[in-house]
């Protein structure tokens, strides 16, 4: 999970401070130190620690700190306000204007995820009422163009190719015109990468964006190789004068150097982030919304917009009383672990609820051979065990293993996984009437 490793550590330097009612000069000291070896340790550039930690530590020993009813609450807001700025302070959207059609170029080292990023910001867009014309302007690696045509089949977006043997630079050019014809208003044009940067790639990148006049360039850059990914940046930087940053497999980054890094060394704002493998992980980047979860303070925002896309508002309605009335049925379980699957994987989810233990669920992860035995199993129960799985007894969950070709124990772990996952949707259910009431706040300054 993102910023796992990084956020563990974090926490337990600020929960020293919140058990504090008075903090002095050397409590502020040791707990930065501790602070910049965690950073350090989550691979962020040592320059972006130092100036991070300075900063943080200037606001910490200032007066209305130090004098506090709460100072240790005061020097976390004030790290969650550095790592915000830090970030890159509010959401960077896409500059694509009233041009049509507005031409987005992705651009990247090989293996960073380029071609996948390219179906991903297509497939958002096309959500957001555009209509998007994918162009294959990789012409160096074998299948490539394969692998866009099979992403643009997969999101339900043409593609645009003159095959392998054509100027990467003809087939730009041609791709306007195409897509004027075509009534596509957004062209993303997926360009060719290389193991490493070297002159021919970025002289044919340079070329590229002279003859269309890119509004977007997009540097497309892996999150899990760290402070290269920093280098990168700052290397395409320099030659094609980038507009953003595209930070894929995100989810598989425990660290999160590149993310605290890149804004503040390459002085271009992340726009995106990849949060899994699935054609539908791409996220706009919210540096508010980011510190919250590395903070351990949630993110609701994200968590709310992820349901409102996977879960049907009259189905949440009837949930919610449910949940209200305590008539949380096995079946209603099974629906949600579905409707949950579509949402992303559980430990993200529950990264963004505040105040939510993190293992509580750590046994609740589902695939689709998981969603097909749990189906089998509550299948085999009567109506009665489904409306009420405090009488299921030794014989019942005998004759249940037997009937759907499972185990006593992954009956077992199923009960067990129905208990957990109401607590959580009980969670959900606080939150939204929170939020309704307006009594929503982060934990530190409640």
């Amino acid at each position: 999970m993102a910023f796992e490793s990084l956020s563990e550590r974090l926490q337990e330097i600020f929960k020293k401070l919140r058990g504090k009612g008075k903090l002095t000069e050397k409590d502020i000291k040791e707990a930065m130190r501790e602070v910049k070896v965690a950073l350090l340790e989550a691979d962020v550039n040592f320059k972006v620690v130092k100036d991070f930690i300075n900063s943080v530590t200037e606001k910490a020993l200032g007066q209305e700190v130090m004098e506090s009813l709460t100072p240790g609450q005061q020097v976390i807001k004030i790290v969650n306000d550095e790592l915000i700025a830090l970030m890159g302070s509010t959401q960077s959207r896409l500059n694509i204007g009233n041009k049509v059609p507005a031409v987005i170029m992705m651009v990247g080292l090989q293996g960073s995820g380029k071609t996948t990023a390219c179906g991903k910001l297509a497939n958002l867009l096309k959500k957001q009422g555009k209509n998007p014309l994918l162009v294959a302007c990789d012409v160096v690696r074998p299948a490539a163009i394969k692998q866009l045509q099979v992403v643009g089949a997969n999101v339900n977006v043409p593609v645009f190719t003159m095959g392998d043997k054509a100027n990467p630079v003809d087939i730009a050019k041609a791709s306007i015109d195409y897509a004027r014809s075509h009534n596509s208003d957004v062209i993303i044009i997926d360009t060719a990468g290389r193991l490493h940067i070297d002159e021919e790639l970025m002289e044919e990148l340079v070329n590229i964006k002279r003859a269309v006049q890119p509004d977007e360039i997009l540097l497309v850059v892996d999150a899990m190789t760290g402070q290269d990914a920093v280098n990168v940046a700052s290397s395409f930087n320099e030659r094609l004068d980038i507009t953003g940053v595209v930070l894929t497999k995100l989810d598989g980054d425990t660290r999160g150097g590149a993310a605290l890094s890149i804004k503040a060394v390459a002085q271009k704002p992340i726009k995106y982030v990849g949060t899994g493998e699935k054609l539908t992980d791409l996220e706009p980047f919210y540096p508010d919304r980011m510190a919250s979860r590395i903070l351990g303070m949630g993110d609701v925002l994200t968590l709310i917009e992820k349901a409102q896309a996977a879960i049907d508002e009259k189905k949440a309605q009837e949930l919610g009383q449910k949940l209200l009335t305590k008539q949380f049925t096995l079946e209603d379980f099974l629906e949600q672990l579905q409707s949950l699957k579509n949402m992303g994987p559980l430990d993200q989810l529950l990264s963004m609820i505040p105040g939510m233990n993190k293992n509580m669920l750590k046994n609740v992860d589902i695939s689709e051979k998981d969603l097909k035995r749990i189906e089998a199993i509550i299948q085999s129960m009567t109506k009665e065990e489904r409306q009420n799985p405090s009488i299921i007894n030794g014989s019942r969950k005998k004759r249940i293993a037997k009937g759907s070709g499972t185990t006593i124990q992954q009956v077992n772990s199923l009960l067990k996984q129905f208990e957990e996952t109401k607590k959580m949707m009980k969670k959900f259910a606080d939150i939204d009437k929170d939020l309704k009431k307006g009594k929503m706040r982060l934990p530190f300054f409640r």
